[in-house]
């Protein structure tokens, strides 16, 4: 195989893993700050590349236009879902009396949204230059063009999703799928990542194995997942306390977000203590040092998120803090995805799988 294309794509691959970090990191700033609807309109933000600086640049009847083109692309939207067999959804999104609610042009919040797609536009670059480069496994390791393949269409999924998201005026259901679409991209870009790794550097791969430690590490990550969801839709409560109440003091949202609060902090504890015994158990097993190395990340990343979630309790939700606090989970699932990856034994050759 050409090195050369194969390096190459090795590092299309490290640049797409970063900035689908930074999108997350990006979208999390967008939702803690409520900038959501920055850009009333997608994939245009006010129907321009770059958006207007001062309201004085949109027409005046700007309002009403966007939310006469929001209501014709929900009506398509919930058209598909009733076809699909989602009538109950379908009938939500086309009698949902928020999106007639006319958004009003803040500045900071439309480029606080903008910088969010701008990121996003470049990680669908890198996606596309990391399928390009697959071609170079295309006969000798074809998984790697298929998974390649399947993030390039996922991405054009998302975007689409993206688009649905802003139409619907922030539905909460769409945040939800949104952001399990965003962790499955991750995951594969991870995969092809590590896959790629292998072929030319087996310290990424275990000296030893341990079915133990694979099982700890599996149900970790399962715990991880399930993490990054209730947190996403716990969020979704909170918005729906905050339209509910517009006037309630921050410090309050959390007493009024029910069970689902306490299953998020319960499953944090579970996080922690499966993240103290995969490092114990890679430590027991000697399965080698870069696995030890990214075991001890995901204890650093644990108590950073630990000391984000007292902050998030006791001082009122602060923005920055909300936003962390979703990179972090993604980056602690990253992490252990990429550990459970190379928990593969060095002796045993990546082309026999």
């Amino acid at each position: 195989m050409d090195q050369k294309r194969e390096k190459r794509f090795i590092k299309y691959n490290f640049y797409t893993i970063v900035f689908l970090f930074l999108v997350i990191l990006a979208g999390g700033i967008v939702r803690s700050s409520g900038a959501g609807m920055g850009c009333p309109d997608w994939p245009k933000c006010f129907d321009h590349y770059i958006p207007p600086t001062d309201v004085s640049h949109l027409p005046e009847d700007y309002q009403q236009r966007y939310v006469e083109q929001r209501l014709a692309k929900n009506n398509k939207f919930a058209n598909m879902l009733d076809k699909m067999g989602y009538h109950d959804l379908a009938y939500k999104v086309r009698h949902d009396e928020s999106i007639k609610i006319p958004e009003e042009f803040n500045v900071t919040k439309t480029y606080t949204e903008y910088a969010n797609r701008l990121v996003g536009a470049i990680t669908g670059i890198f996606v596309l230059l990391t399928f390009i480069g697959s071609f170079a496994y295309l006969k000798a390791h074809t998984r790697i063009f298929v998974i390649s393949f399947i993030n390039l269409i996922l991405l054009g999924f998302q975007a689409w999703l993206g688009s649905i998201v802003v139409s619907t005026n922030l539905l909460a259901w769409t945040i939800t799928v949104h952001m399990i679409v965003a962790v499955l991209i991750l995951a594969l870009a991870i995969y092809t990542y590590h896959y790629a790794r292998s072929l030319c550097d087996t310290s990424v791969l275990a000296l030893q194995s341990s079915n133990l430690l694979k099982i700890v590490v599996w149900a970790s990550l399962l715990l991880c997942f399930a993490q990054i969801i209730i947190g996403t839709e716990l969020r979704e409560t909170i918005d729906a306390i905050i339209q509910f109440n517009p006037s309630m003091a921050r410090g309050e949202w959390l007493q009024h977000t029910g069970e689902i609060y306490l299953n998020h902090k319960l499953l944090a504890l579970s996080v922690v203590a499966s993240s103290v015994l995969i490092f114990l158990l890679v430590k027991k097993y000697k399965v080698g040092q870069t696995q030890l190395r990214f075991a001890i990340y995901g204890l650093l990343l644990v108590a950073l998120q630990y000391l984000l979630g007292v902050i998030l309790n006791f001082f009122a939700m602060p923005p920055a803090a909300q936003a962390l606090h979703m990179v972090l989970a993604t980056l602690m699932f990253g992490a252990q995805f990429y550990l459970l990856l190379m928990l593969r034994k060095a002796s045993v050759k990546m082309g026999e799988n």
